[in-house]
């Protein structure tokens, strides 16, 4: 993100493609699909299929984006990629 231009809008961190993490997990005998964002903090959702739970973790990922921007706080952002080094030619 340019420090320098104007301040992105609520779109902008809407598109930021986070960091998706699923597992399955077992919840009092019954196997749940566990979907999260880890660097949205408290962004997680559980559901019988991997599918609704993706589909519940997209829509609490879109509140608690709005909540943090109706509050003013800072919105997380994951790190850029690690830039791989430009293999070196031999000549």
């Amino acid at each position: 993100m340019d420090t320098h231009g104007p301040a992105p809008d609520l779109a902008y961190y809407e598109a930021v493609p986070y960091l998706l993490v699923m597992e399955s997990v077992e919840r009092h005998g019954e196997w749940l699909r566990r979907a999260e964002y880890p660097e949205l903090p408290g962004c997680v959702a559980e559901a019988t299929s991997a599918v609704e739970a993706l589909e519940k973790l997209e829509r609490e990922r879109l509140r608690l984006l709005r909540q943090l921007w109706d509050r003013g706080a800072p919105i997380p952002v994951p790190r850029p990629p690690l830039l791989r080094p430009k293999p070196s030619r031999s000549r």
